[in-house]
């Protein structure tokens, strides 16, 4: 790998579609690891499948699980053995469940309403205190039964652990299949995958806007790297930066008013500003070196961004008004790609730890650094809407495939399609 190789992939094309349709495969997930301490809870298969709707109502409480499951903060039991099976508080039988080892318990009810219409209801119930935790009832369409069941999912997570879950958001990566690179967005599990666009050459850099309603990302469809802003309602795109060189490497501001770009307007890559609609340009870093990879802090008073200009790649800082760059890392051989945790208190990056690249977070606080990953070729770190997850890419068995660690290092995730080759994940924001 050379010293800044996120430059390298600057020359590619792309022949775009402006729709999102869906995808042929979802992503594979394997879990290792886990917390020391396993929350214990039943997850009761939902109520009775309605006449006439698909059979997917069946999968919610099984989507639920997994999802609680994948956590690694959970240790969801086998309700098969369970006589009684509630779909409601005033059903549950506390002793049964308390028998089980459950310290909490999930029970549900599907329904139809007129108008291809479902009402899904569940409650969470404290099995020790035989007390209900929360409940919530949703009027939706039969096609909004997955999504559903990751938002219960997350209601479960916030209510046990106290933090925000991330199982209703989504994630982006670059897919190449068959000669063929997409850029897809599909839930935060892998399922219910969408294509955004779909070339024969190259696609990079997908960037998330903070509403979750746009992806900004880089395409060589003529004959040069050009940012584009795609709506992923309408599939409407913006020409965002089309200047003279490359124009590559887009990050939004925390308010989505401005993104940090790199080009290569006047000399060699250097980082710029430039309005959301594509007006305003400013440079911000003047140097001789490469300076690429730009990042927001969440606050929005820095952008932090990878460099040579020390000899080596590593990550620095500048005001995001403009002024002098300021060093941010010191240790190893390098360090790329920054990326920063929700709360500011967090700098991911990848780490060159001799010769083998590696995702490593360090503490902003007390600069402690710590190691998470255990590839060699580990790249494009992202972290979850709640700061508990890194996404990055990796490669296994020739190729890329998508992984994730918990901030902890405890809990690891490999996320894998058969025959694909996938590349440059981003998490999206929680929506509402």
């Amino acid at each position: 790998m050379n010293k800044l190789r996120p430059v390298l992939f600057f020359v590619i094309s792309l022949f775009t579609s402006l729709i999102i349709s869906p995808a042929n495969a979802a992503l594979e997930i394997e879990i290792s690891g886990g917390s020391a301490q396993q929350i214990p809870i039943a997850v009761v298969p939902f109520g009775t499948l309605p006449v006439g709707q698909s059979s997917n109502v069946a999968q919610v409480s099984n989507i639920i699980g997994a999802d609680l499951r994948r956590s690694g903060l959970f240790r969801v039991l086998e309700t098969g053995g369970v006589v009684n099976r509630p779909t409601d508080i005033a059903q549950v039988k506390y002793a049964e469940w308390a028998a089980l080892q459950a310290q909490a318990l999930v029970v549900g009810n599907i329904e139809g309403l007129p108008g291809n219409r479902l009402k899904v209801s569940f409650k969470l119930a404290d099995v020790l205190k035989q007390t209900q935790l929360a409940g919530m009832e949703y009027n939706i369409a039969p096609n909004q039964l997955r999504m559903t069941a990751h938002k219960i999912a997350d209601v479960i997570y916030q209510k046990l652990t106290g933090e925000a879950g991330i199982f209703a958001s989504r994630i982006a990566y670059i897919n190449k299949s068959k000669g063929r690179y997409t850029l897809q967005v599909a839930d935060a599990d892998g399922e219910n995958p969408q294509t955004v666009v779909s070339s024969n050459e190259p696609i990079i850099s997908p960037a998330w806007s903070p509403d979750g309603s746009k992806i900004a990302y880089v395409s060589f469809e003529k004959k040069k790297p050009i940012i584009f802003v795609q709506s992923l309602m309408t599939g409407q795109r913006l020409t965002l930066a089309n200047f003279k060189g490359n124009n590559s490497a887009p990050a939004w501001s925390p308010d989505g008013t401005k993104l940090a770009i790199v080009l290569t307007y006047a000399a060699n890559s250097q980082v710029y500003t430039i309005n959301a609609d594509g007006t305003g340009l400013k440079q911000l870093t003047k140097s001789s070196a490469i300076d690429t990879e730009p990042t927001w802090s969440p606050d929005a008073k820095w952008v932090y961004f990878s460099s040579d200009r020390g000899g080596r790649p590593q990550i620095y800082k500048v005001s995001s008004i403009g002024g002098e760059a300021q060093r941010v890392t010191f240790e190893g051989t390098g360090n790329l790609s920054p990326r920063f945790s929700p709360d500011g208190k967090l700098l991911a990056m990848i780490r060159n730890d001799g010769g083998k690249y590696r995702v490593a977070l360090q503490d902003l606080t007390n600069g402690q650094v710590q190691l998470l990953s255990e590839g060699g070729q580990d790249e494009s770190p992202s972290f979850a809407p709640n700061g508990r997850v890194l996404l990055y890419a990796t490669r296994t068995g020739g190729r890329g495939a998508l992984a994730a660690v918990s901030s902890d290092g405890r809990v690891k995730q490999r996320l894998s399609e058969s025959g694909g080759d996938i590349r440059e994940p981003a998490w999206g924001p929680l929506l509402n």
